[in-house]
């Protein structure tokens, strides 16, 4: 039996965790997915992204039409689109596994790892021991949860493999109202497919400051076809060789929707179920999440857990941030041990508007009984949001009026992504709504005034409500 001094299960942040400071040590990298490197790699995060470029510039023409410029959409290249991404993406991954499987220290095992006990893995047909086991498995899609016939289970797909199709379907039934089904219906419609997303619920993006997501389903559903309280009962086979998706509302009235495709979106499973956990003595939550504490470290001392399969945040970002945690904790010694800051996690949807965010959502100030002011800054109130002509996007923020310190940003609109940068800066170190609204120059006329003109907003707010209370 191979023994090593660290293995490590997962190859996406989990094989960004070997560098040059474990050269001296054994160290064992597992992962059992066709592509090497991870979901944000292979089928999440960046070819997403890749997509949403394209579909950015197809979109173009409707807001080109509000400043007078006439553009026009003629139509999309699925196939030379999907060959550039992947023609970039898949030999990286290929890339990835060559240098790996070269390394002097590391041994890839390409097959399913199991816990036998606290120390031990069954590996497909091997087994290996490791000092220190490092879990980091990730998640994958939920399944449909109906029954679909066989014939047309290449109809029905995931973020796994839906970027991949052979042919850009004409309809697009998109089950599920998340952020993954927000930047999908803005891939496919914005590249031209009749996208229909239907949501168990009556909101979308629910998680999100309840303003922002209302405004976002109004927009959103001037470009698709946007459905709320349904239920997915039946997938079967459509009329003109399509798929039949039926659906029953709350008071059991029954709906049907036809497509070419369906995408299924409703959420994430965490991988963790076959490593058999039991039997090492690692903890679980019921929902599959592997039980961490600040370190990363699991219910068993030398076994560490980070990203999706472990984490309360499905993000690349915060999957990277833990795993900086996990590398440092394996090499220091039990005093120098750190934790990850979880405290200002950022997220951002790469939809059409964009829509960034970090710290807390109005409801939830208001549920805790945190005071708050509020400021809500439009994007079309400045000079850039008047060269744009823009319509509907706004930055929504709030802060502790005991101390100046901001307790969430919202943002909504062009560049959402990049604008919440310097707020997530702000609460992360401290400064004082007033420090950084006068106490650094703001470029005239740029976006970013939006962000100023909100922080001046909550200043103004505060020293209101105050003379309201005298």
């Amino acid at each position: 039996m191979q023994h090593f001094d660290v293995a490590v299960i997962g190859s996406g942040s989990g094989n960004s965790l070997i560098d040059e400071r474990f050269q001296g040590l054994q160290v064992a990298l597992i992962d059992d997915n066709d592509e090497f490197g991870g979901t944000c790699l292979n089928r999440g995060c960046i070819p997403t992204k890749m997509f949403v470029l394209p579909a950015d510039f197809a979109v173009s023409p409707r807001d080109a039409a509000r400043v007078g410029v006439k553009l026009r959409f003629e139509g999309a290249d699925w196939a030379s689109m999907r060959d550039r991404i992947f023609g970039r993406i898949d030999p990286i991954s290929v890339g990835g596994l060559d240098w790996r499987e070269r390394s002097e220290n590391v041994t890839v095992f390409r097959s399913t790892a199991s816990f036998i006990d606290e120390h031990t893995l069954q590996v497909g047909d091997e087994r290996i021991s490791a000092d220190r086991i490092v879990i980091a498995t990730g998640s994958r899609p939920r399944p449909i949860g109906v029954e679909v016939p066989e014939d047309l289970q290449d109809r029905i797909h995931n973020s796994d493999n839906i970027m991949r199709l052979e042919k850009q379907p004409e309809r697009l039934v998109i089950l599920g109202a998340g952020f993954i089904a927000a930047e999908f219906a803005h891939i496919f419609s914005g590249l031209g497919t009749e996208v229909t997303v239907i949501n168990r619920s009556d909101k979308v993006l629910r998680g999100e400051d309840e303003e922002v997501s209302g405004a976002f389903a109004n927009i959103l559903s001037r470009t698709v076809k946007l459905i709320f309280n349904q239920q997915v009962d039946v997938v079967e086979h459509g009329p003109a060789n399509d798929v039949q998706v039926v659906t029953t509302d709350r008071n059991g009235v029954e709906y049907v929707y036809f497509a070419d495709a369906v995408l299924v979106a409703t959420g994430r499973i965490r991988n963790s179920e076959s490593l058999n956990l039991e039997a090492a003595g690692v903890e679980m939550r019921d929902d599959g999440q592997v039980r961490v504490n600040g370190a990363q470290r699991t219910t068993v001392e030398h076994i560490w857990a980070m990203g999706d399969v472990s984490s309360d945040h499905l993000l690349k970002h915060v999957a990277n941030a833990e795993m900086r945690t996990v590398q440092h904790n394996l090499l220091a010694t039990e005093s120098d041990v750190v934790e990850t800051d979880h405290r200002y996690v950022p997220h951002a949807v790469f939809s059409h508007p964009q829509i960034a965010a970090v710290g807390a959502t109005e409801q939830q100030l208001r549920d805790w009984g945190t005071p708050y002011v509020v400021a809500r800054q439009r994007f079309s109130d400045v000079a850039y949001g008047w060269a744009m002509e823009d319509e509907g996007h706004f930055v929504k923020l709030l802060a502790d009026p005991r101390n100046w310190r901001l307790l969430g940003a919202h943002i909504m609109g062009p560049q959402a992504s990049t604008l919440i940068q310097p707020l997530i800066q702000a609460m992360a170190f401290g400064l004082s709504v007033p420090d950084m609204a006068r106490g650094q120059y703001w470029i005239h006329p740029s976006l970013p005034e939006v962000v100023e003109n909100a922080l001046l907003g909550l200043m103004a707010n505060k020293k209101r409500a105050e003379l309201d209370a005298h």
